[in-house]
């Protein structure tokens, strides 16, 4: 008996145990919010189960829309993947954010027009809670009218310049009608809009019938009004045509305009160094001093390179203030700039040419201030044997820098000593002594590219060799106008791209396009095998490139 009852005691506790167990197991296994560990990944997108008002609803006149999801979703990178169209004057508050919810909840703040259709295109910015699972282009349609806009066009757009196009563009719709002018763009938003999002094509959908101006714009800040001073534009030359044109057969080409020459203003930097700035093309830009000077007065005039600046260096003497013009063919502005800097720039001297020299560099000196005199007696240059090496001097009228040319010879070594008073610069500052070591490399350690251009048409062209992390480095030029053959020898081993712009105007140089003007920017054409192509030593690389 004693037996029994401790076996049904036993029993009962072992029981008592597994049940406890099984319970911990389970309250753990509801506890998580992912899948079941082994089991499969969900790779399915969220569903749009259902919205209030309904998708497509007509004679819209609510405030809020509510859209729900068969699982939690989020919202990322909304305010890049959301495109409203027609924009709004003020933008809907979309809820949640941050968090995750089985709905999204739409809160119209915005006037809607009249008998029109708008799209709420989310883009992939809707994904689910766990795995971040993305529902592609989905967007929320409705119409103040009595019908939906169903009417659709698509194309891609291309940058003029850049070997691979920015992503994330804006292409917008103006209605021409009697209130059109081309100046809209730069003032009022358009009547419909899309974005390129992840990819360089787009697509309008629920358009209305009628002609319209497209243009795509990659802009600095999204607000949809063209900004020359920021923003790229494109568009398309011939007037669309709903429901006419539904395919662009081109893409839209993308330019930064030129802008017009402005003066902004003149400032002193450092004593006898005044910056003066501008805006647009300063081709023609002179300095003119209007203040009595000194007889030995002495000023440089440099632009500054990559910056809208022109420094001006001139000799300190006594005044308060300087008095200039300053001139470009049309405009004359003067300014007058004050004077309260008391120390001048101390003279920094470098090298461009840091231990290797290859055959297709020169050796530089450069300066931060201008070099006004040079004294070769005090300078030396001699190969590894000691022998003294010819060279020449080359003063850069653009940047302040002094070209030293001398024929290179391969795995030679090259001592090169500026003892002081060897430059002199604008302020008589000299040099102390620089002494710089440098050797090239045999001619087997670099490769060659040769172009066959097919030029059937006698085309102006511009072929240029560009290499660099974004390949837009310019290594070498050439200006051909016929079927030809060239030879880009001593190129280092790295990537290298060729491409050519066509020269339409033949003035040696791409020029940008104009949107007033409905000038597009001239074209260039880059190779398609030389693209981003790695170029090894001793390799040699010969390749046709065909205009028609």
């Amino acid at each position: 008996m004693l037996i029994c009852i401790k076996f049904t005691f036993f029993v009962r506790a072992f029981y008592r145990f597994f049940f406890f167990i099984f319970l911990l197991v389970f309250v753990s296994n509801c506890a998580r919010t992912g899948r079941p560990e082994g089991g499969p990944k969900d790779e399915d997108a969220p569903l749009f189960v259902a919205a209030n008002p309904p998708y497509e609803s007509i004679n819209f006149k609510k405030k809020e829309i509510v859209i729900k999801f068969d699982e939690f979703v989020k919202l990322k990178d909304l305010n890049k993947q959301l495109v409203v169209s027609p924009p709004m004057k003020y933008p809907p508050l979309i809820s949640p954010q941050g968090s995750a919810s089985k709905q999204i909840k739409i809160e119209i703040i915005d006037t809607l027009k009249r008998n029109t259709t708008y799209i709420f295109n989310f883009g992939n910015a809707v994904e689910d809670n766990n795995e971040s699972n993305q529902l592609e282009n989905f967007k929320y349609v409705f119409s103040t009218g009595s019908y939906i806009d169903s009417l659709t066009i698509s194309g891609g757009i291309k940058d003029a310049k850049l070997l691979e196009t920015p992503k994330s563009s804006n292409v917008l719709l103006y209605r021409i009608d009697s209130a059109f002018n081309d100046s809209i763009v730069y003032n009022r938003k358009p009547d419909y809009i899309t974005s390129t999002l992840d990819t360089t094509v787009f697509r309008f959908t629920n358009l209305r019938k009628g002609n319209y101006l497209m243009i795509a714009l990659k802009e600095v800040i999204n607000d949809y009004i063209f900004d020359p001073r920021n923003d790229k534009i494109g568009f398309v030359a011939d007037t669309i045509q709903l429901p006419r044109d539904s395919i662009l057969s081109t893409p839209i080409i993308l330019f930064k305009e030129d802008l017009p020459y402005e003066f902004k203003r003149g400032k002193e930097i450092t004593k006898g160094k005044i910056a003066f700035g501008f805006e647009g093309d300063a081709k023609n830009m002179k300095i003119n001093m209007l203040s009595k000077v000194p007889a030995d007065f002495k000023s440089v005039s440099k632009f500054e390179v990559d910056k809208d600046t022109l420094n001006y260096w001139f000799t300190p003497f006594e005044a308060d203030s300087l008095n200039f013009t300053i001139t470009n063919n049309q405009f004359i502005d003067t300014f007058t700039v004050r004077l309260r800097k008391n120390k001048i720039d101390s003279l920094i001297m470098s090298s461009t040419i840091k231990g290797t020299f290859h055959f297709r560099d020169t050796f530089f000196i450069t300066s931060n201030t201008p070099i006004i005199k040079i004294d070769t007696s005090k300078i030396s240059l001699f190969d590894k044997d000691t022998i003294a090496v010819n060279y020449r001097t080359l003063l850069s009228n653009k940047e302040n820098k002094i070209g030293f040319i001398f024929e290179k010879e391969p795995k030679q070594k090259y001592n090169l000593k500026f003892l002081p008073n060897s430059f002199t610069d604008i302020y008589d500052v000299s040099n102390d002594t620089l002494i710089y070591k440098v050797a090239t490399k045999a001619i087997d350690d670099y490769g060659r590219i040769t172009i066959n251009v097919e030029n059937a048409k006698s085309q102006n062209l511009i072929i240029e060799v560009l290499s660099g992390k974004k390949q837009d480095e310019l290594v070498a030029r050439q200006f051909v106008s016929t079927s030809t053959k060239l030879v880009f020898d001593l190129l280092e081993p790295k990537k290298y791209t060729i491409r050519a712009i066509i020269d339409d105007n033949k003035n040696n140089k791409w020029d940008t396009g104009s949107y007033l003007k409905k000038q597009l920017a001239e074209k260039i054409i880059y190779h398609k095998v030389i693209n981003n192509t790695e170029l090894r030593a001793n390799y040699f690389l010969e390749e046709r490139f065909t205009f028609e």
